[in-house]
């Protein structure tokens, strides 16, 4: 059957395990059980449900493809998952997880903050991330007009702004976890 597709959905490439039941039964699709694994995906960083295929085995924190092509280890993605919804074990990686997705996506999270602008008259995007105020927005927006930031530590090193990876992880798992409002990186 032929379905006209308004915009190109984005599908995520990669995920990181958060947490697998062997003989699971699956949350978001009725009926489906099998190995039901629990990750976040990498550069949507949604919380997702997918049944990997009988007798793979997975390891917490491990990157597991889950593209269109070529999969080895995942049937299917089932669905998104509510953060209230995946287990405690699962909540409890997520933050380590999320730091290592910050840390191994470096350029994609400083590509942001080089191009972060405001939201409102009143609210800059940096100022959601915590640990920037008015003082830090301003340098680095300062700084930025002057050269883009090439790193993390480029942007520690010119702004004086300490440990970006665990502010930016903290805005995420706030994100995730519903507390704010507005999504700067996870897509709804």
């Amino acid at each position: 059957m032929y379905r006209a597709q308004s915009s190109p959905r984005k599908y995520e490439e990669h995920a990181y395990v958060l947490d697998f039941n062997s003989r699971g039964k699956s949350s978001t699709v009725r009926g489906r059980e099998g190995i039901i694994v629990t990750a976040i995906g990498e550069d949507r960083l949604t919380l997702l449900e997918v049944l990997g295929i009988p007798n793979s085995t997975f390891e917490i924190g491990e990157k597991i493809y889950i593209g269109k092509d070529g999969r080895t280890k995942v049937l299917s993605v089932l669905g998104k998952m509510e953060y209230e919804k995946i287990s405690s074990s699962a909540q409890s990686e997520l933050p380590t997880i999320v730091e290592n997705i910050v840390t191994n996506n470096e350029s994609k999270f400083v590509e942001y903050l080089n191009k972060a602008q405001p939201l409102t008259p009143r609210i800059h995007a940096l100022e959601l991330i915590p640990g920037i105020g008015k003082t830090y927005m301003k340098t680095m927006l300062e700084e930025r007009e002057k050269k883009k930031f090439e790193s993390y530590a480029d942007l520690q090193e010119r702004v004086g702004f300490k440990e970006p990876i665990k502010h930016i992880s903290e805005r995420i798992m706030d994100e995730i976890t519903g507390e704010s409002r507005m999504n700067l990186f996870v897509k709804r």
